[in-house]
Parts: C-alpha cells; structure tokens; sequence
C-alpha cells in the first residue's frame, strides 16, 4: 500500500446545522399517514447539504435516485455502469478509460477534463483520481438541470451526486468474492459496529481489490480502495462524521480502436497502445468532515471541510489524426504517438448551510441559506513524441516504422521500438478560488400550490502559469456571477404534482484568449415542465414514482477556435452556442408480490445553433450539426422477481440498454452506431446469511461502441461476459 495513504493532512473543524423539521413536509391527507411517513425519514435521519426539507412530489424538477438496491440488481461495480441507468445521461470521451465523462441532457463540460460530480455535496469529479468505483457508494442521484443557484459552479446539464455509506450504529456486515471472464477477481468488504460508552460512536469500513484481465489483449487493471467513516452522536442535537477516501489504480492507457470509410472499425481486441509502456498509476486521498447541529425542530445548520487530493503519471502510445494515420491508407497499418503524463491536484472546500422553516401570516416557508469556499490547484505536465504528416502517395512501406511506431492490428507485435524520446509539450500550473453565497426560499402560497426562489452569488478568481515559457508567463484575472432559479409545484391530489422551473448555471473555463484574458463562464439556461406519480397513492401494493419532463436548455459562451489570423496561433474564443430539448419519462415501481421494475427513457435533440470553427481545430462546425456523443433516444429498462424455492430466496431479473446513433467526430460525419444489449441476473440465498449470484452481461454478445472523440479514439464495449459471486453476511 502506496505510504502517500499516511500523510498527514491538516483539517479545520466547521460547526454546523442538521435540519429536522416537526411540521409535515407534504401535504396532509385524511389519515395524515403521508405527514408520519415523511416526519420520519427527515427528523431521525442524518441531513445531506444542499438538500432541503422536501418530499418528492414538492421538488420542481426530475431527480433521478438510483438505490444501492438498483445498482446490485444491475450488476453495477463502476460509475459509468451506474449512470447508464439514467437515459438522461450519455457516456462522453473517457480519456482511454482514465476518468469519468458524461453528459446529461447532451451537455457536457470539459471534453478535455473529467466530469465534475459530487460526493455527499462535496466536489470530487475534479482532478486526475481514476474511474469511480462504486464500492462505499450508497446511491446516485442524477440532479437533472442546471443547479447553479445552490451548488455553485457546476457541468452544464446537470449534477450527479453519489451518497456515501456511513455509520448506521448497528454491528454486522458482508463479504463479497466475484471472479469473472477474462481472470477478473475482486474481494469486497463491508463491516460496521459501535463504541462509546453508550454506543454514541458509529464505525464503518469499506473496502475493495480487483484485479482483471479484459477482452483487449494484454489490457489488464489492478486497483484496490479503503473508505472508513466515523460518526460520533455528541448529544442529541449533534454529531459528527468523518470519511477517508483512498484509491490506488494502475490503468493501461486504452483509446480503443480505429475506423476508416474504407475499412470499418479495427479489431476490438486489439490494444492499439505498447504493453512496455506500462499503466498510468492514479492515486486519490480524500476527506470529508461535516458537523451536524439541531437548535430546535425547525432550525438546524450543517458545516463541512473536504479535502482532496490526485496524481496521474504514465506513459502512453496513441492513435495517430487524420495526415499521419496510415490506418486511413491500408486498413491495417496504425500509427501511432508517444506521451508521457504528470498530473497532480489539491482541492480544498468549506461549506456551512442554515436551513429552517417559519410562517408569515398564513404563508410557510422552507429556508436554506449558505456560503462556501473552494480552491482548486490544478498541474498539467506533458511531454510528446510525434513524427510529421505523411506525404501524399507515398508508400507506406517505406516509412520509419520506429518513428510512426507502426502496429499491425490484425497480427500486433509489441516492444519492437525503443521508447520515443519526447519533448515539451504542456506546463500549467491553474489555481481557482471561488466563493459564493446562496439563498432558496420554498413558500406554501396555498394548501396545494408552493413556488421556489433562489439565487446564488458567486466570486471566483484565475491564476495561470505557463512554465514552458522563458520567463513564466502568468495571467491572473477575477469574475462574479449571480445565478437565479425558480420553480412552482402544484399539487393536483395526494398522488399527483405539476411542476415548472427555470434556472441558470455557469462552469468556469480553463486557459485564455489570444489577448491573455480569461475566458467567460460557460452559461446554461433551462426551462422544464412536468408531472410527477406517487404509484402507492393509485395502486395497492406499489411504492414508487413516475415522472414526465419536457426541456430546454440553451448554453453560450461554449469555447471555439479563433481563426482570425494565422499569426496569431491556435486559440480558442468563447463564442460557441448550443440547445438541447426532449422529453424524460422515468418510472420506478416495486410491488408487493416481489416483482421490480426501473424504467428510463429520454429523447434528447441537441444540436450548435451558430457556426464557429471546432475549439480543437478540426473543422468547421455548422448550425444544427449534433453535439458530439449526444443520442437522440436512449432508454434503460431493468425487471427482477423475487420468489421462494425449497424454502430459499431467489431473485431473477433482466436489464436492457439502447443507445441511439451518436456523432462521433466533431465537424465529421463519423457516426457511432446504435446498440441494444442485455443483462441477465440470477441469484439464490441457500442459507440465512450466503448468497449466490450469476451475472451475463451483453447476453447476446453485441458488438458496440460506447464513446468516441475522434474516428481514431473510439470506446468498444465489452463481448458477452460471466460473473460469479458469493457473499457472506455476519
């Protein structure tokens, strides 16, 4: 185990405010069983920031709460699995499987960055930690829309926000072993118990190792992560929690496989990268502390510090673009580059949040109010070997195969050059300071109709230092921003709501125009409508929900290329515009006699709405042309039956994913194809605390492609694969 896990890291301590409230959080019903319910959950609970005090049916807009129920029905072990749950959510560039990247409702971030996500209200997508693991993970919650107004700086479509297990003051847990096609073996553990003198202390320890071959030749993955947490239960009022994220990774660099016009994709179990190479190493450390304090019933205030820290360091050989591919010439010969990584980042947060209710006359209101700070210290460092454009016509036979490191894809021979001596390529050192300020107010105007204000004021400042330069080139630059949202929810019955919002959010941008300026904020305004079903209210023996959404969502600012002069060199400006709309249904049923059902569909058209040359250089990008990876339909459906045999539980259950045809290249007509696969599960508890499960994933062996950013980085999914596991609990 790397020691790094072991440095000591000074934390602040914040004081703050749990909310609880003894009023009832929907509306009363005849027999008030909605108001003893709802009181339940969010007067004995612990509170999440950001969250408020609301029932579902109260909250003008359409989350999404995968359940760690769902997630073991789907067979899910990694982020990406996760959140192709929510048709909402496509998979974008993954950097050759080095972080996560996604998309919801067509608008990403960064290409070029992880996606930002939160991890119990903390940001933790950004840095260079590895793919998310979802071992410690509780739930995800797919925040649809923009939520500038509470969250602050954020990805444009949308928040995902994973929820961590912590301390549930009981004393068990559970060992799970899996091992799996292509030699995966992975080992979870999940255990907890109390201390104290009167069992005020809640201890709890994750933890996970897998080590796995996969269906790319000579691809394999190692990666291990321990997530202990503590709660300490002070006094009736307040408590405290503390968690330790720790992830070691070792990732070979995969950008996956080529396509041509003329010749179709390369062989997906071909590794177009070298084995000598070795994997990128990942390592994150982080912590999060939060202090929860209820006043009274109706006031509380909740305080937090997280702090986080990444490094990434590898080599890696990459597919060649467009005048230096000789892919494009022969379909069999690919040439590729050479890069050497160094990346490190610290992220340091504060929070703390009031949140209440009280009256005004025969108004309620449902109050949050908070501030935070956050510092992000960003280093990139690369270096690059690359060899020149091909001329045209010229024989391919008699190029330098050492200098285009030449690979047959069809009969690959690995290790026959020496490692490329690379040069300078990228030094910048980033540092982002931001602090921000918000304000949401939920009024009750009437028994059935609530509206919701809010508004968000934001700080923030740049420095960036380009080391390549001599001297240093530094730029530093400052902004602010106010972000507002509103909403209005109408209770149509106990069982139905109507709902509207409008809400605007903002992402900074990395690097500077021609000029040294920062670069506007990326602007995303969105409007949605929809309805929301509590099923319990309709049917006798259902709990669950439906929801039905409409959207729009137009984003500005979107970074492109500054051609106005060749002298002036390559560069970006933010004039780049953008529109997403469609329509979300999502339904998650569960009934009395075993029988589970999660439905997820959405019709996404996003597409530019101005024309500007693409920010990387390619091309020309035209009105109306579709945003990269972004499909028009996608849906998620996952069924299970629970039932008895021999007097032992069985669960059986089924999943299906479609993901339309997407744009795979800006300014390119490259298309990935649409895709349909499917998953099978089955499971059997032969005694109290064993179960046995099989899973088949894409059953019937479907060749597919999951993401893209150029024709020659292009995602493959995984054939038909098998897993088994058993787990015990004690």
């Amino acid at each position: 185990m790397n020691s790094y896990m072991f440095k000591p890291v000074a934390l602040a301590f914040g004081v703050i405010l749990g909310t609880t409230s003894a009023l009832p959080l929907a509306a009363e019903t005849d027999d008030g069983a909605d108001e003893i319910a709802i009181e339940e959950v969010f007067v004995l609970g612990k509170r999440r920031a950001y969250q408020g005090n609301f029932a579902d049916l109260e909250i003008p807009s359409a989350n999404q709460t995968i359940s760690e129920d769902l997630l073991r029905q789907a067979g899910v072990v990694n982020l990406d699995d996760a959140l192709d749950l929510s048709a909402a959510v496509a998979r974008q560039n993954n950097f050759g499987g080095l972080w996560n990247s996604f998309s919801v409702r067509g608008f990403s971030g960064d290409i070029n960055l992880p996606s930002g996500f939160l991890v119990n209200g903390f940001n933790a997508g950004r840095g260079f930690a590895g793919p998310r693991d979802m071992a410690g993970i509780e739930a995800v919650e797919v925040l649809k829309g923009p939520r500038s107004a509470l969250f602050g700086r954020g990805e444009p479509g949308g928040t995902v926000n994973l929820v961590t297990k912590r301390p549930q003051f009981e004393t068990g847990g559970e060992v799970r072993a899996t091992i799996g096609r292509w030699d995966q073996m992975r080992l979870e553990g999940d255990y907890q118990t109390v201390a104290g003198a009167n069992n005020q202390v809640g201890l709890r320890f994750v933890g996970f190792y897998e080590d796995a071959e996969s269906f790319r030749d000579t691809v394999a993955t190692e990666k291990m992560g321990l997530y202990p947490s503590v709660t300490w239960d002070i006094s009736d009022a307040t408590s405290v929690t503390y968690e330790l994220e720790y992830t070691e990774q070792e990732i070979p660099f995969d950008r996956g496989v080529v396509y041509a016009d003329a010749f179709g994709f390369s062989p997906r179990d071909t590794f177009a990268g070298e084995p000598g190479d070795g994997p990128i190493d990942t390592e994150v450390v982080g912590h999060q502390f939060e202090v929860q304090h209820n006043f009274s019933g109706n006031w509380s205030l909740l305080a937090g510090l997280g702090f986080r820290s990444t490094e990434f360091e590898g080599n890696a050989s990459e597919p060649n673009f467009g005048g230096r591919q000789t892919y494009f010439r022969d379909g069999r010969t690919l040439s590729r580059f050479f890069r050497y990584r160094d990346f490190e980042s610290d992220y340091f947060v504060a929070r703390a949040e009031v949140a209440g209710q009280f009256e005004t006359g025969s108004l309620r209101h449902r109050l949050l109010i908070g501030a935070d700070y956050d510092r992000f210290e960003n280093s990139l460092f690369i270096q690059r070997f690359r060899p020149g454009g091909i001329p045209a016509g010229a024989d391919i036979s008699t190029l330098d195969a050492a200098a285009y490191l030449l690979l047959d894809v069809f009969n690959p021979v690995y290790g026959q050059y020496p490692l490329p001596d690379p040069g300078p390529n990228t030094d910048l050192e980033e540092d982002l300071d931001g602090f921000g300020f918000y304000i949401q107010d939920q009024i009750d105007l009437t028994d059935r109709l609530q509206v919701r204000l809010g508004l968000r004021w934001d700080d923030f400042e740049q420095d960036l230092t380009n080391l390549l330069l001599s001297p240093p080139s530094s730029v530093s630059s400052s902004d602010d921003r106010i972000s507002p949202q509103f909403g209005a929810v109408y209770r149509v019955n106990d069982g139905v709501s109507l709902y509207a919002s409008y809400g605007e959010g903002f992402r900074q941008q990395t690097g500077q125009d021609f000029q040294g300026n920062q670069f506007d904020p990326n602007v995303t305004e969105a409007a949605e409508i929809g309805m929301k079903l509590d099923l319990g209210h309709f049917l006798d023996g259902v709990t669950g929900s439906v929801t039905v959404a409409l959207f729009d969502v137009e984003q500005s600012n979107i970074l492109v290329n500054d051609d106005r002069d060749v002298v002036v060199g390559f560069f970006s400006i933010d004039a780049g515009e953008a529109e997403s709309r469609g329509v979300e249904i999502d339904v998650n049923a569960a009934f009395a006699s075993g029988f589970d059902l999660w439905f997820s569909y959405a019709y996404t058209d996003a597409e530019y709405t101005n024309s500007n040359p693409d920010a990387d250089g390619f091309g020309f990008i035209e009105k109306g042309d579709p945003l990269i990876n972004s499909p028009e339909h996608q849906l998620n459906l996952q069924i299970s039956q629970r039932f008895e045999v021999g007097g032992m539980p069985v669960q059986v259950g089924a999943g299906v994913q479609y993901t339309d045809e997407r744009a795979g290249f800006v300014t390119s007509d490259f298309t990935l194809p649409d895709y349909t696969v499917a998953r099978f599960f089955g499971q059997i508890s032969p005694t109290e605390r064993l179960t046995l499960r099989l899973d088949l994933d894409n059953a019937f062996d479907e060749e597919f492609f999951t993401n893209s950013f150029a024709d020659v980085w292009v995602g493959p999914g995984t054939p038909r694969r098998w897993r088994f596991s058993a787990a015990y609990s004690f």
